[in-house]
């Protein structure tokens, strides 16, 4: 899949499948499973302050019959309420609405009715860049904050299950750093290579992993040719690897702000995706990120 408009026309193809919304009294997320809803690639249970929800969705002309509303208003409770319905088979993922991020994954971690797998979370985001052949993936930009060389193992292989998702067979994996060379006094350059060895090894399946690699030697094929890198990674990435949250947050907010870049983000390693998007985020964002959410319900 090249841009977002095919991964609508497959999630279509696909679903529909259904989202449980999370304090669902927000209006980009209504929005956004409006848009869903008629492009039909899901339905939703609307979780939240229902009275608020009619006030919102009388402004945008939603009608909230075509819906289950449960009413709840405190927030941790329909949080966790949304995530049981997943839990229970009733929706096939959960989406964060108008509530704090540490709430909803307080939520889907609950020893009771959660979604834990005993995996670490990770945060995927995909990339539509205009000019660019395909789509993208930068991780992890919202979740690990210095992960360590195992923790970067399993945020790859979370990003590979939305690659595959996405119907890319044998994603290619950078391991972004500062330079593409490993040097011991940088450690994450250190830890680039071990990954990649980790990956010959057999040790993370289903992707090949390049580093250490400088940002324009892994997307760019003439600066990897300058470099004289013939690494079958070099200059053709699929996923790219912060080596922490800081690097990935600013690599994100810039493709954002400076590319103007469409976009989704997904939550990966619980039971089910969990669709996470920044309040400053529109509805175009959050319908791309529910469509990602609903291939990969498709695919699990």
């Amino acid at each position: 899949m090249r841009n977002f408009e095919e991964v609508i026309r497959f999630a279509e193809e696909r679903g529909p499948k259904t989202i449980s919304v999370a304090c669902c009294q927000d209006k980009e997320v209504l929005l956004a499973v409006e848009m869903a809803r008629k492009e039909k690639i899901a339905k939703a249970i609307l979780v939240g302050d229902i009275e608020k929800t009619r006030e919102i969705a009388k402004s945008i002309d939603m009608d909230l019959d075509n819906y289950e509303l449960i009413d709840i208003k405190d927030l941790a409770e329909a949080s966790l309420k949304s995530v049981e319905l997943v839990s229970q088979g009733k929706a096939d993922m959960v989406m964060k609405g108008l509530v704090d991020t540490s709430i909803i994954l307080k939520a889907v971690l609950n020893k009771e009715v959660g979604l834990r797998t005993g995996n670490v979370l990770s945060h995927v985001a995909v990339f539509d860049v205009e000019g660019y052949d395909k789509l993208f993936f930068i991780t992890d930009a919202a979740m690990n904050l210095a992960p360590d060389l195992q923790t970067k193992k399993q945020i790859i292989e979370n990003s590979c299950t939305v690659a595959h998702a996405l119907d890319i067979k044998e994603p290619k994996v950078a391991c972004l750093c500062a330079k593409e060379k490993v040097n011991p006094k940088m450690p994450d350059t250190v830890d680039a290579k071990e990954l990649e060895d980790m990956c010959k090894r057999g040790e993370i399946k289903g992707c090949i992993v390049g580093g250490p690699f400088a940002l324009d030697n892994a997307v760019s094929e003439e600066a990897a040719k300058h470099k004289g890198m013939d690494h079958p990674v070099a200059g053709k990435a699929d996923i790219l690897l912060a080596p922490d949250i800081e690097a990935g947050n600013i690599l994100y907010k810039s493709m954002s702000y400076f590319a103007k870049s469409k976009s989704a983000g997904v939550i990966v390693g619980a039971k089910a995706p969990v669709i996470l998007t920044s309040r400053a985020d529109n509805e175009e964002t959050k319908l791309n990120s529910i469509a990602l959410g609903v291939l990969m319900a498709a695919k699990a």
